[in-house]
Parts: structure tokens; sequence; C-alpha cells
């Protein structure tokens, strides 16, 4: 008689069974759970765990963008077709309306990433959302790295990383009081490189601007920014057109590009495989402020 194989579950397969876990935990436990969704590579994910954690029935909570106005259209367009072809409820939080109102004033040097914040702790409180779906991976930046799976934010919407609850075998406590919130992250356990290996193994499209492209760029502090309405060349500088492609999708006044020829999901992880350095710390301008940049703003309350 032969013997039975063993039964085996790959490494994506454990990951991605974990997330799903986690997302239909939320809806188990939350009354107003939703998803960020920036159109970049880590909430396009997110959102195809969500698919798979509800099938047949759509996905059961909406996804929120909070538009600062300096996008990539690429993304934009991304966004508005996923949305589309989903049936999904598109929450747009607007950053410029924001500043019209009064809510915000924006910064002297015309950068947006920071003043994100107020208008995402509005549309919280304006539609009371009570989890908050958002794509951090744990090795993306040092900060990230101290946050739970469910990470509880005060009634003023800041994190206090000595304020949070153990995770004892897979037991989330989400727990809050009126006012008080949870940001969920289902992507935690994941890298980079598995993220890439699941868009590869699902067929999941992306934004263009993933893939190697030719772009007017200007290099600046060591990184490439596409000159766009929003990087304008100064005093001394001069633009090229380099073949490049984006790590990471973020406001187009911050997000750098790097060079590249992987214009295939396949060359994509070759190239990731092979990299010492993450996409933020390669491509996010907003984190070279200072070594504390992103812990800072997420204890102000940022994703």
């Amino acid at each position: 008689m032969s013997q039975p194989k063993p039964y085996r579950v790959s490494h994506l397969d454990a990951l991605e069974a974990e997330s799903i876990f986690v997302m239909r935990e939320v809806m188990a436990e939350f009354e107003r759970p939703v998803l960020l969704f920036s159109g970049g590579k880590d909430s396009i994910v997110m959102l195809r765990l969500a698919e798979k954690a509800f099938t047949p029935a759509r996905v059961p909570f909406p996804v929120m963008h909070i538009d600062t106005g300096h996008n990539f259209p690429e993304v934009l367009d991304y966004r508005d077709s996923r949305v589309a072809t989903l049936g999904l409820n598109l929450v747009v939080a607007s950053v410029q309306e924001a500043i019209d109102t009064g809510l915000v004033r924006e910064l002297p040097d015309g950068t947006r990433n920071r003043i994100q914040t107020p208008v995402l702790l509005a549309a919280v409180e304006k539609y009371r959302f009570d989890a908050l779906f958002g794509g951090a991976r744990r090795d993306e930046e040092k900060a990230r790295a101290k946050e739970r799976m469910f990470s509880f934010r005060d009634d003023f919407g800041q994190w206090d990383p000595k304020n949070q609850r153990p995770e004892l075998w897979a037991l989330y406590n989400g727990k809050h009081h009126p006012g008080e919130s949870i940001r969920v992250f289902p992507l935690s356990n994941w890298t980079e490189l598995d993220v890439w290996h699941y868009i590869a193994r699902e067929k999941i499209p992306l934004p263009s601007i993933y893939y190697a492209h030719d772009r007017e760029v200007v290099e600046r502090d060591g990184m490439f920014y596409a000159v766009n309405e929003f990087i304008r060349l100064r005093d001394g500088e001069t633009s090229s057109v380099r073949r490049v492609r984006y790590r990471t999708v973020g406001d187009a006044s911050q997000t750098a590009a790097v060079l590249s020829e992987a214009d295939t999901v396949e060359k994509v992880i070759d190239e990731v495989a092979a990299t010492r350095i993450t996409e933020r710390g390669a491509t996010r301008g907003d984190d070279k402020v200072s070594e504390a940049a992103m812990e800072d703003r997420k204890r102000e309350g940022y994703f």
C-alpha cells in the first residue's frame, strides 16, 4: 500500500490564510471597517485578499483613498478602474478640500504627506470607522516593525507603541470605546518579495509605473524624481530621460523612482530579491527628514 503524500502548505498559502483570517476576524468584531486604498501594490494585494475572504459576496466594506492632489495619473486611473470593476464603495478624503476649508494649512515646501493625517482622522470621525485596514509591512520601515496586527489608536487617533495589546496564539483584542479605533495590518508578516510573488501567482494587474519605462527625471539627493507639475527643476539642475520604475506609490512630490530594466513581474521579482534596501528607504523623500520621521507621523495618527 502506498503511503499518503504529506500535506504541505506553501509559504504564500500560509501568509494568505493568515491575512484572510484577520480580515474575517475584523468583520466579526467591528461594526464599520474600511480598507485604506492608495492604488499601491500593498493595498492592491490587500484588496485581492478581501475578495478571496468574502467570495462569493462582494467586499463588505468601503475603500478609502486619502487624496493629496499630488497623485500619479496612472495610479488614479487604476484606482477608478478597480473600484468600478469590483463594484466597491469608494470614499475619497481630499487634502485640497481640507486646505480650502481651513482644516489644514499647506506647508511652505508644497508637500502634502504630513497634512494627510488630520484629513484621515476627520474622515474616520465623519464616517465613524472603527477599524481601518492598512497595507503596512514590518520590513518596509523601522517604525512599522513596532506595530501589532491590531494596532490600537486612542480617541484622538494617536498611536502609542507602549499601549498595545499582546497577540498570543493569533488571538486579537479588538475591544474599544466609542471614538477609539484599531488599525489592522493583514500584511504584517509579508515582505516586499512575498507581495511580488503573490502578484505573480494571482496575476494581479498593477499601475504601469511599477514596471520599467522611460521617464523624464531629475536626480536630487541621490534619488530620481519625475519632472512634473509638483517637481520643478531648481537652479543648476538638469533633467534627463531614464529607464526607471517605482517600487512604491506615494505623492508625486515625494516619491522617487529607481533605475531599472524590470518590465515584467518576473524581472521585478529578480530585482527585488537582489536589493538590500527597502522600497521606502530607496524612494521616499519624506522618510529622510529624520531617523524617527515615520514614527513621529504615526504617533500623530498617520497610516
